[in-house]
């Protein structure tokens, strides 16, 4: 007796579509599978991104207009422990998340808790930032975030792969972090935060693009939550990193 396939572990013929009445064009010229599964995947993984982008600003615009909330971590004795603890939580949600991403609801539950502290995060830094600048950055972010997506998705319907990125994405990443840690030990002035900040944003750039073809050619039905943190996490350090290079040339 043989196992029942599944419907997108089935090979895509064009004929699918012609019976439905409907025939989307494949996403890239390779495309084996049903092109209209595979959209379905991908206006699942964006919504749920969207609906994380809409808590983070929801979340970061309550400390940033919330004044007390701002003040007790810069002035109330456990406003120090609070924020390590905030640092620490995204982090700790990262590593469950990751076993259990296919296993609903835990994974929308750790979703919900990854999403919620980074939002705290990302609205103490815009709580310190000149309103300006926020404002900057969350234009410059949208830019280039709708930007490089409307360009993977036509490079991939041409034919090109970006999965060669991958090694410098991620010796890049290294440098970056380790980079991070010399600053934040070794403060090098603001010339050196400028130039920490553009390297992040170009590297998030790449992040955004690298995962959108993922998101196009190789990730499984079954992967949307990870898909969705991975393009979360890219939007929002592309935020953070521009925030950065701001805030230090405004400095």
């Amino acid at each position: 007796m043989t196992a029942q396939a599944w419907p997108w572990q089935m090979p895509y013929r064009k004929s699918d579509d012609v019976e439905v009445g409907t025939a989307p064009p494949p996403l890239y010229p390779t495309m084996m599978e049903n092109p209209s599964m595979r959209w379905s995947f991908i206006r699942k993984v964006y919504s749920i991104v969207a609906f994380q982008l809409l808590v983070t600003v929801g979340v970061a615009t309550a400390v940033v207009v919330v004044h007390p909330i701002s003040r007790f971590f810069v002035t109330s004795p456990g406003g120090l422990a609070v924020y390590i603890v905030l640092l620490i939580v995204p982090l700790l949600t990262l590593c469950p998340l990751y076993f259990y991403h296919q296993r609903h609801p835990v994974n929308f539950f750790l979703l919900g808790i990854f999403t919620i502290s980074l939002s705290f995060l990302i609205g103490l830094s815009c709580a310190f930032t000149h309103g300006k600048v926020v404002l900057e950055a969350v234009i410059l972010t949208a830019v280039v975030v709708v930007t490089l997506t409307l360009y993977t998705f036509w490079a991939a319907r041409r034919g090109s792969d970006f999965s060669f990125l991958a090694p410098f994405l991620l010796g890049s990443l290294m440098v970056l972090i380790v980079f991070g840690l010399i600053q934040a030990f070794f403060p090098l002035g603001r010339i050196t935060t400028m130039v920490y900040g553009g390297l992040a944003a170009l590297i998030f750039c790449g992040y955004i693009v690298y995962d959108t073809d993922n998101l196009i050619k190789r990730y499984s039905y079954d992967e949307y939550i990870w898909a969705s943190v991975s393009l979360y996490l890219d939007i929002i350090n592309l935020f953070l990193s521009l925030l950065t290079l701001l805030r230090a040339a405004e400095s």
